[in-house]
């Protein structure tokens, strides 16, 4: 069926953390066709301000209908979606991009999802439905969120930047504190960590898809405002590219240089 841009409605909002937001959405539409690692356009009420704002799906709920973004303060389109009250409108559209290759943890093989600030929320719905043995790793600066729901999926194990809870440091810290060791990678997050998990991936031949954090502006793939580096040539623009809304959010290491 493809994206679809509808006026959905709120179904709850709570704050999480200091300018963190779980919002759930009631958009059956969407939620019957997303899979886990892609996203939706947000829209604002303001008709001065065109461009939506790009959030991970954090998880859905098909039976009801739901789906649930998380989502952090970051300018005035965030703060506007963070005072939206139960049953207020919200435009959006999705599901976009591609997802997280569900075949790629089938159940022979043990994985490892990994996830940095505002790039966990969409690990959330990979380990729902993920039928392998998992293993998370979460990283933080300081505030924690999300962490307890991991915990019904398999070990989770947290790295903070201020050592408050878990590992001191970042989450590569936290894999080689544990001596943590997986068949295959999953992971979101700030492109730094993301750089870091593909030279380990590369370097101990593990299979590894990263879900690539990029501004975006129409989210559709016209625009190419966010284009990331490619070990190959883009098909669209004949230039090492790949456009992260239409060929992404998740790439395989191997796809993508930094």
């Amino acid at each position: 069926m493809g994206k679809i841009k509808i006026t959905a409605s709120v179904a709850s909002q709570v704050m999480l953390s200091d300018g963190v937001y779980s919002m759930w959405i009631d958009a059956k539409e969407i939620t019957d066709q997303s899979m886990p690692g892609q996203f939706i356009s947000v829209y604002t009420g303001d008709s001065s301000k065109l461009l939506p704002r790009p959030i991970s799906i954090c998880e859905t709920d098909r039976e009801k209908g739901l789906l649930r973004i998380v989502y952090r303060i970051a300018g005035k389109g965030t703060d506007e979606f963070s005072r939206y009250q139960t049953g207020d409108p919200v435009i959006i559209m999705g599901p976009l991009g591609n997802g997280f290759p569900l075949e790629a943890g089938n159940s022979g093989k043990k994985a490892l999802l990994i996830g940095g600030g505002i790039g966990i929320p969409p690990m959330l719905e990979l380990a729902k439905n993920l039928s392998c043995t998992k293993q998370m790793v979460l990283g933080y600066r300081d505030e924690l969120f999300l962490n307890e729901e991991f915990l019904p999926y398999g070990d989770t194990f947290l790295a903070t930047e201020n050592g408050t809870a878990g590992t001191k440091g970042n989450v590569m810290d936290a894999i080689r504190e544990h001596g943590l060791q997986s068949d295959v990678i999953f992971a979101c997050g700030p492109t730094p960590m993301l750089k870091s998990l593909r030279a380990y991936a590369l370097e101990h031949h593990i299979e590894c898809y990263l879900s690539l954090e990029e501004k975006m502006a129409c989210g559709i793939g016209a625009c190419l405002a966010c284009v990331c580096k490619s070990s190959e040539k883009d098909d669209h623009s004949m230039v090492h590219n790949k456009r992260v809304c239409k060929d992404g959010p998740v790439f395989k290491a191997e796809e993508v240089e930094f």
